[in-house]
């Protein structure tokens, strides 16, 4: 607070009034060093009122999920079930990676599960049918789902077609190519000792690398809470204590050694997790640590500031549905190499909803602008545990998919009604 003096220079005024009964926000960063660990409930009560809910809700979503379905079969966390979900998480997963970064500037992409199932049959079509090496068919695949994004990205950017119409067209268009690329057999099976076969079927069997991969996360943590922590401390920006970065390694630690000790219980580390997260973590730092993820963030909150601010707003756009392209098809091999086959149900079904879904579901917001792609990573796993439960239970699928629909509506009114609150905070 500064102080002036008034006309007469007898009393100093203050220039900019506190109002009666206002609480001064604490930076976050500071708590521990000012108000000790408890500070953190103040924080939280804080927060909860702002409507800054972050991943809290589905966070809880997932425990009681993972309580229910445990107290009505005690073989859903095993260690069988629980390598089965994050298997088969990482198809729809990774297509919802790249659902989040088209959320974030508030569009939509209709297109994805149709790119998928095109990419998976190119693959196969070069691979199998015309004796194309494996790894340079899987690159076409993939370079195949990042032309037809930059392709929606360039009618929706300049054009100015909506996303909505261009995607919704490219739902269909793509998936009628997919049928034409198949032929007239529409199934055909691939390699089941190649490499896309093992996407999805080779497990790490050394204990070392579940432990060894916890470990590298855990570490990784550490290090760069820790150099982010003295580089603030350098420029004299308030940073968190050692204290707390050690007390939050340790509370990321603990699930991270059960998860590996389970997965060694079962076949190992599956070769599709570690490429999963791989992917997230990547992707991840593209969105908040590059001039690139601020640029698309700044878009998703407003183009008109974006463009004033001398950002190409064309080519972020463009980009933006070519990272979604690329990520469908990358998802698109991982179902191919579940049913080690492309065929015309590739793509179809319930795959276009639930990445979508699963990317909502984990907190990015449907408004734009805000999203990470950790969101997916959560989200998708709401969503298999609902459907793994389930089918363990012996609940019909339909059931399954008005939970499911019940969770994204949650999930959206949540997102409405955190912003409504951030508004009225004036935190938005």
């Amino acid at each position: 607070m500064t102080t002036k003096l008034s006309k007469t220079g007898e009393e100093p005024q203050d220039a900019n009034p506190v109002a009666e009964g206002a609480v001064t926000a604490v930076d976050p960063r500071l708590l521990v060093r000012q108000q000790g660990f408890g500070g953190y409930i103040g924080e939280f009560k804080r927060k909860m009122r702002s409507g800054e809910l972050g991943s809290l809700p589905v966070v809880i979503g997932l425990i009681i999920i993972g309580a229910v379905f445990q107290l009505n079969d005690s073989a859903f966390l095993g260690a069988e079930n629980l390598s089965n979900l994050f298997v088969s998480s990482a198809g729809t997963g990774l297509i919802a990676v790249g659902i989040v970064f088209v959320l974030i500037l508030g569009e939509i992409d209709l297109s994805v599960g149709s790119v998928s199932g095109l990419a998976a049959a190119v693959f196969a079509v070069l691979n199998i049918n015309n004796g194309m090496p494996e790894w340079l068919a899987l690159i076409l695949a993939i370079l195949t789902g990042a032309v037809i994004g930059a392709v929606h990205g360039f009618f929706f950017a300049k054009i100015g077609v909506p996303a909505f119409v261009v995607t919704l067209a490219g739902l269909l268009g793509w998936n009628g190519l997919m049928l034409q690329v198949l032929g007239e057999n529409g199934t055909i099976n691939l390699d089941d000792s190649g490499l896309v076969a093992k996407l999805t079927n080779y497990y790490f069997s050394d204990v070392i690398a579940a432990y060894g991969l916890a470990a590298i996360g855990v570490l990784g943590f550490f290090a760069l809470s820790w150099n982010d922590a003295r580089r603030r401390e350098a420029v004299g920006i308030p940073s968190r204590p050692l204290s707390e970065i050690a007390l939050r390694t340790v509370v990321l630690a603990i699930p991270a050694v059960v998860v590996a000790a389970l997965l060694n219980q079962y076949k190992g580390l599956p070769l599709a997790l570690v490429i999963f997260l791989g992917v997230v973590v990547a992707l991840d730092f593209v969105l908040r640590r590059t001039p690139y993820g601020r640029k698309v963030f700044a878009l998703g909150g407003s183009t008109e500031a974006a463009s004033r601010a001398g950002i190409n707003v064309p080519f972020i756009r463009i980009s933006v549905f070519a990272i979604a392209g690329t990520m469908a098809a990358v998802g698109g091999m991982f179902f191919a190499s579940q049913i080690n086959a492309a065929n015309q149900g590739s793509g179809a079904g319930s795959l276009l909803m639930n990445a979508i879904a699963a990317a909502v579901i984990g907190g990015t917001s449907l408004f734009g602008g805000r999203g990470k792609t950790w969101s997916a990573l959560l989200g998708v796993l709401v969503i298999q545990s609902i459907a793994s439960g389930m089918a363990m239970l012996g609940i019909a699928s339909a059931v399954q998919y008005m939970i499911t629909g019940a969770v994204l509506l949650a999930a959206v009114v949540i997102d409405s009604v955190s912003r409504r609150t951030q508004k009225t905070a004036g935190r938005a």
